[in-house]
């Protein structure tokens, strides 16, 4: 596995823990609420133009994805649109070009 590929791996596993974790701890704060998540993320306009940010982030990663697995016939990058809705660019993001760089 190149140096590369393997930045990519960690970025992905990053991305899916340090997230993940402040996520937790707050649900666990708040009752496991979800309405209250969506809550706090309007919290203030700070707070909702990152919402925005990602969102718009995540919708054009996931357009990438689709048309790279139209193009390129490689249906594991498909993994990468899940992996960015449930857990966030964060995690997609890498995971993605982690998938993209592999070997055929």
């Amino acid at each position: 596995m190149t140096p590369l590929r393997l930045t990519y791996l960690a970025l992905a596993i990053w991305g899916t823990i340090h997230p993940m974790y402040w996520f937790i701890t707050w649900f666990i704060q708040n009752e496991w609420s979800l309405m209250a998540m969506v809550d706090a993320w309007h919290a203030n306009a700070s707070t909702t133009g990152l919402v925005w940010d990602l969102t718009i982030a995540a919708v054009t990663l996931t357009i990438f994805v689709l048309v790279e697995t139209w193009q390129r016939r490689r249906f594991i990058g498909l993994l990468a649109i899940p992996a960015t809705f449930c857990i966030g660019v964060s995690c997609g993001l890498p995971l993605y070009l982690f998938l993209r760089s592999s070997p055929k």
